[in-house]
């Protein structure tokens, strides 16, 4: 079962990321040891769908949601297309497999107010610590990067004399944001406060913990989470609810669908359009108040 060379093509070809890898990774091996528990299958490479049809039921069993299954079934998907490309088979055993229906998922932005509360009234404390995690909010509202994108930019992606900062975004796509004067501002207080950790000269990163490494994903959750929690009572707190803030705030203020999509690093309108939800309940706000057909 040539899973490894199969992990590795996604991390080299693909460029996915760390996490990503693991989840996949996971997702065939659970099928791989449900194969050889209920059926003694030694290889998933030659199954057919009807143990993988055994596999959706025995999870659907077990109450994992349709959204979990869907994307362990994804991974499948990948992996024998991944078969498929280098000869081990000749057609996918989920060839005609359709996903399992799932209720749309909503995802509540933060409102501008709840916004202006935590970037100026809560007091964040006078340290490096508390100067990254502001800066971390800051950055993530004003640009709207990825969780992945913020991890690993680099000091020298920051071009602080043309307002722009360089990204790495999904397949290796690079994009130029442009900064906002106040997150110029704190950036550079950010750098005054990094200068002085012990071994912060050594690290290329822009973002690094208090001992001095890089900043890690569920620490950047954990900071969103935290400082969330004073002004919201919003369910979900995570770093692509603030992805998702930008792009809502962005529309209601009247960008355009293309140039929401250029910032955000979308392929495709249709990834930005998702966003779209909330705009159009603003206008509709707007349209009742201002139009003169409504009766008041």
């Amino acid at each position: 079962m040539p899973v490894p060379s199969f992990i590795a093509y996604l991390k080299l070809e693909k460029n996915y990321s760390k996490h990503t890898l693991g989840a996949y990774e996971r997702d065939i091996e659970q099928f791989a040891e449900f194969c050889e528990q209920n059926f003694e299958v030694q290889s998933i490479d030659d199954v057919d769908y009807s143990l993988i049809r055994s596999w959706i039921v025995s999870l659907v069993d077990k109450g994992v949601a349709n959204r979990s299954i869907n994307r362990k079934i994804s991974s499948l998907r990948a992996y024998y297309k991944f078969l498929q490309k280098i000869g081990e088979i000749q057609k996918s055993p989920l060839a005609k497999h359709r996903a399992l229906k799932t209720e749309k998922k909503v995802e509540i932005p933060f409102s501008e107010m709840e916004m202006e509360k935590v970037l100026s009234s809560i007091p964040f404390e006078d340290n490096f610590e508390g100067c990254r995690d502001k800066l971390i909010i800051e950055l993530l509202y004003a640009t709207g990067l990825r969780r992945t994108e913020l991890v690993n930019l680099k000091l020298n992606d920051v071009d602080a004399e043309n307002k722009s900062m360089k990204v790495l975004g999904k397949r290796n796509k690079e994009r130029i944001l442009p900064l906002l004067p106040s997150t110029l501002d704190l950036i550079a207080e950010y750098k005054s406060h990094r200068s002085k950790i012990e071994n912060g000269a050594d690290s290329p990163f822009l973002f690094l913990t208090k001992d001095g490494l890089k900043i890690y994903e569920t620490l950047v959750y954990r900071i969103i989470n935290k400082y969330f929690s004073l002004v919201s009572p919003k369910v979900k707190k995570s770093p692509h609810i603030l992805r998702h803030t930008f792009a809502t705030h962005m529309l209601n203020r009247g960008a355009d669908l293309n140039s929401v999509k250029e910032l955000l690093g979308h392929a495709s309108l249709a990834s930005t359009q998702v966003y779209t939800h909330n705009s159009i309940a603003e206008l509709k706000k707007v349209h009742l108040k201002a139009h003169p057909r409504n009766k008041k």
